[in-house]
C-alpha cells in the first residue's frame, strides 16, 4: 500500500477544519462539486473577493487543497498552522522559486492545487489575471476547475471588514474542468499570454453563469 504524503495527509486535515469552520459560520450552497476530477492533478481558479474564499474552497472542495498564500499570512502561530495543513507560502514580489518547485510537486504527486489567479482581494470578476496560473496549467498539463465564491455584499451583520455577514449564505459554484494549453507543448511567452487569454475567456464565461445560477 503506497504511504500517503504528509503534505496530501495535511491538506485532508485542513478539508475537515474547513468544512466544520465553514459550515459553521455560514451557511454554504455547494454547487457542481462533482465536477473536481476525484484523482489526478488538477488546478481550482478561485475569484477572490472575500477573506474567507480560500477557507470556503478547501471546506466545499471533494478533495484535499493546497493554496498559494501570501507569505505575510505566515506569521506565528497561524503560519505553523497554514503548514501543517498543507498550506503554500509564496512571496507575490517576485518569481519565488521556491514556491513555485512546491507548487508543481503538488500537481506531480496528483494533488490538488488551489490559485487566486487575479493575485489579490479585489472585485473577484477575474478581470486581471497574472500569468501564474497559465504557467501551472501549461508546464503540469492539469486540467483547470473554475471556482466562483459569491457572498453577501451586505454590510450590516458583518462582524470583520472583508468577511460575509455571519450565518449568511455564501455560493460556492465548480465549472467544468479545461485544458489551458493548446496541445502543442510549447512554454513561451507568447503561449503563456495566450493560455491566460483562453483562461480568462472560461473564468469570466464560468463566473456570469453562476451569477445566473444563484441569483446574485
Amino acid at each position: 500500500m503506497t504511504a500517503v504524503p504528509a503534505a496530501e495527509r495535511g491538506a485532508e486535515t485542513g478539508r475537515r477544519i474547513g468544512v466544520g469552520l465553514m459550515y459553521g459560520l455560514w451557511k454554504p450552497r455547494v454547487l457542481g462539486a462533482w465536477r473536481v476530477p476525484a484523482s489526478g492533478p488538477v488546478i481550482l481558479a478561485v475569484n477572490h473577493s472575500h477573506n474567507i474564499d480560500g477557507p470556503m474552497v478547501m471546506g466545499t472542495a471533494p478533495r484535499g487543497t493546497h493554496f498559494l498564500i501570501k507569505k505575510e499570512a505566515f506569521v506565528g502561530p497561524l503560519g505553523s498552522f497554514l503548514e501543517g495543513i498543507g498550506q503554500l507560502k509564496v512571496d507575490r514580489s517576485v518569481a519565488d522559486r521556491a514556491a513555485i518547485t512546491e507548487a508543481l510537486a503538488v500537481l506531480d504527486r496528483g494533488g490538488v492545487l488551489g490559485i487566486f489567479p487575479e493575485g489579490t482581494r479585489g472585485d473577484g470578476d477575474f478581470a486581471s489575471l497574472r500569468a501564474g496560473l497559465a504557467y501551472f496549467a501549461v508546464r503540469s498539463g492539469a486540467p483547470i476547475v473554475p471556482v466562483a465564491v459569491l457572498g453577501s455584499t451586505e454590510r450590516r451583520g458583518r462582524l470583520i471588514k472583508g468577511l460575509p455577514p455571519l450565518r449568511s449564505r455564501v455560493d460556492v459554484v465548480f465549472g467544468d474542468a479545461f485544458e489551458a494549453g493548446d496541445g502543442s507543448g510549447r512554454r513561451t511567452r507568447k503561449a503563456l499570454d495566450e493560455a491566460t487569454v483562453r483562461i480568462q475567456d472560461r473564468l469570466t464565461g464560468h463566473l456570469d453563469t453562476a451569477r445566473r445560477l444563484t441569483g446574485r
